[in-house]
């Protein structure tokens, strides 16, 4: 389904729009719910921790391969539009939020993240093995590889699936993010193909419910397995998984899709996602500030149920409301170079100066 108002595919924004919604809640989960000293008599905790776990072969690859369907028609412009229009202001932004998360981090010691604590540090998270603004890394880089290699783009494709297999099965060092960089190329480039792939996607896209109910149940069936039998680094487990959720996630958001009120919320956020991905750790990590003080040892809210159960989902909502709106005021005071490179907004300034000059 294409939105007749943006002429985009309705699926993949709200895919992208599930998709930023499940990394803040991966963050939420990981780096504040589950480091509270919570006093349950039952294992909430425990449950949250599995269900973002569970989810992690759906979020990342299915983000990757829209970035790549997204990105595709660009490929064959020029080495430098493909440059100046896509590499150079990603890296711009990389760089950038890098820069303004090492500062603002620095005021919320005991968060558990990365933090570079020198030029060293961050000279290393600039480059081989990136913090947590690794997605904007990767995508640079994954644009240079496609662009590169789109004239052998089945050899690229096998070699990203070998490289995908290695990484994620331990062969190779992988500290830090630098997994993530390693394992999600395939997913890319595979987005590059989409477009190519049509009577797939478009039994996916356009699903019937017994295309929904076998994709979903396959990978249901494939993550409790990979979880039951501790398969993390099995070789190829987990870019099998990634096809699974893939196929699982599209179809999912392709139903979402034709919801007239979820799926226009979820496109919708699914074409803000940048402001959401830079702006969300440090917020989760002023929430968190205020959360280990609610839930400390001994207090009301550590034994409560009901909190403990909500909680990964209200924050992470909380915080995905709270971006967009801080998003909204920096760009209406001036400061859309946070989430803009410079060179790709000046023509848009020039041409609105023209259109409001006298005429003769």
């Amino acid at each position: 389904m294409t939105d007749p108002q943006t002429g985009r595919m309705r699926w993949a924004d709200v895919a992208k729009g599930v998709c930023i919604v499940l990394v803040v809640l991966w963050h939420v989960t990981r780096k504040d719910y589950l480091q509270l000293p919570w006093d349950l008599g039952v294992p909430v905790t425990g449950a949250w921790g599995q269900i973002s776990e569970v989810l992690l072969p759906v979020r990342m690859p299915l983000f990757f391969l829209i970035s790549g369907l997204f990105a595709a028609r660009q490929l064959d412009r020029p080495w430098a539009r493909v440059w100046s229009g896509r590499v150079a202001p990603v890296l711009y932004l990389f760089v950038l939020w890098t820069l303004v998360h090492t500062v603002v981090l620095q005021l919320t010691p005991g968060f558990d993240t990365a933090v570079a604590d020198g030029p060293l540090d961050l000279l290393v998270q600039l480059t081989v093995t990136p913090g947590n603004l690794w997605y904007l890394l990767a995508l640079a880089a994954y644009v240079v590889v496609a662009r590169g290699t789109r004239r052998v783009p089945h050899g690229a494709l096998a070699a990203a699936l070998l490289l995908s297999a290695v990484a994620a099965a331990g062969v190779v060092p992988t500290p830090g993010n630098r997994y993530g960089l390693l394992t999600n190329l395939v997913w890319f480039l595979l987005g590059t193909r989409v477009p190519r792939l049509g009577p797939v996607v478009g039994r996916l896209t356009r699903p019937r419910a017994r295309t929904v109910v076998v994709a979903v149940a396959a990978f249901a069936v494939g993550a409790v397995a990979w979880q039951a039998l501790g398969a993390g680094t099995w070789f190829g487990v987990r870019p099998v998984l990634g096809l699974l959720g893939i196929a699982a996630g599209t179809a999912v958001a392709s139903v979402v899709s034709l919801v007239p009120r979820w799926g226009e919320v979820l496109a919708g956020l699914g074409r803000q996602t940048l402001p959401v991905y830079v702006l969300h750790l440090p917020l989760v990590a002023l929430v968190h500030l205020g959360s280990a003080r609610l839930v400390g040892e001994g207090s009301w809210a550590a034994g409560s149920l009901p909190l403990a159960l909500g909680y990964p989902v209200v924050v992470s909502v909380v915080v995905v409301t709270a971006c967009l709106t801080l998003h909204r005021l920096l760009v209406a005071a001036g400061a859309g170079w946070l989430f803009v490179a410079p060179w790709l907004t000046a023509p848009q300034r020039q041409q609105r100066r023209a259109a409001r000059a006298p005429a003769g």
